[in-house]
């Protein structure tokens, strides 16, 4: 592979990682002002600015690497739905409180897993923004799984709740350890994570949480698939129309 090439499959491959953490930043955003109560209330906003703040550094350094000029604003705010290349499950409604925690752990198990890989990428700058969110993504896991714990093992009524919330989400969670030939090179390389080893761990620290919550791993063969290709849901181009609309009314502007 030439060097150019490389360069650009790791531009792709920043940027989907920032899609991922976007996305799922400002769905976890919609909950402000919205929370139960005020102490979740700031901690929901405060688990969407360690996304958002990890979406920016990889974003930025995807432009760098592009050296065209853009901005990680460019990257977030003047793209497209079909452009952007996030996991469909980061973009799915927020939904009520279960659909936002279960989606939450689901994620948060994966990105414990492959944001430990990550940290030991050759490419020193995914490595080290993997260091950071490592640090994170812990504190989020925690939050999580106390929630889903909480409300699993709760009401007649939270139990009802998050268990259909979890038979909502899990046809989404496949797509999270497939990879294309760009990403499946980058790890042959030791730049990426090879997601699909993540996989059987990722299941059995899952099912753990969901057993001592008392629900029930969903059993239904069903899987939804194609955000690394652009292929979305329909509520991503909603979002992204509300999330990028002062930055497409005023272009040029600085904040």
């Amino acid at each position: 592979m030439s060097d150019k090439s490389l360069n650009n499959d790791i531009i792709t491959y920043a940027t989907r990682l920032g899609d991922d953490a976007v996305v799922l930043g400002h769905r976890v955003s919609e909950w402000v002002s919205y929370g139960p109560f005020l102490e979740e209330d700031i901690a929901l906003g405060n688990v969407a600015l360690d996304l958002i703040g990890r979406a920016r550094m990889f974003y930025t350094y995807a432009a760098e690497l592009e050296d065209k000029g853009r901005t990680e604003d460019d990257f977030a705010f003047m793209r497209t739905e079909r452009e952007y290349q996030n996991h469909l499950i980061n973009e799915l409604p927020r939904g009520n409180f279960a659909n936002t925690i279960i989606r939450q752990l689901m994620v948060d198990v994966f990105n414990q897993h492959y944001l430990e890989q990550l940290r030991h990428s050759k490419d020193e700058t995914l490595a080290a923004i993997a260091e950071k969110g490592i640090k994170e993504t812990r504190y989020h896991l925690r939050r999580s799984r106390h929630w889903t714990l909480r409300l699993g093992d709760g009401t007649e009524e939270s139990h009802q709740k998050i268990q259909q919330a979890l038979e909502d989400v899990w046809g989404f969670t496949h797509e999270l350890f497939e990879q294309d030939e760009l990403e499946l090179r980058l790890a042959e390389q030791g730049i990426a994570v090879k997601a699909a080893d993540l996989k059987d761990q990722w299941l059995k620290d899952v099912t753990a949480i969901l057993e001592e919550a008392t629900l029930k791993l969903p059993q239904e063969e069903w899987a939804v698939r194609g955000g690394r290709e652009g292929y979305h849901t329909e509520y991503l181009g909603q979002m992204l129309a509300m999330m990028q609309s002062v930055h497409r009314a005023y272009p040029g502007c600085q904040w």
